[in-house]
């Protein structure tokens, strides 16, 4: 058998890469969860928008493309 040599160096990258593929795992099936939970509605789809306190109207842009012009 052959023994293979871990520094502490090695060991934190060992231990940091199974630390992130654990978020990544948890975040990702979470994510998938709302959205199944949501297509079988047993949860509700939240309609608030982080955008919507900012009213913008069309013609507010229109107004200010042709003042640049």
């Amino acid at each position: 058998m052959i023994s293979l040599y871990f520094d502490p160096g090695l060991g934190a990258m060992i231990i940091q890469a199974i630390i992130a593929a654990v978020a990544g795992v948890i975040l990702f099936s979470k994510n998938l969860m709302y959205k199944i939970k949501v297509f079988l509605g047993i949860a509700q789809h939240n309609k608030e928008d982080v955008f919507d306190d900012i009213d913008i109207k069309d013609s507010d842009l229109e107004d200010k493309k042709s003042n640049e012009l």
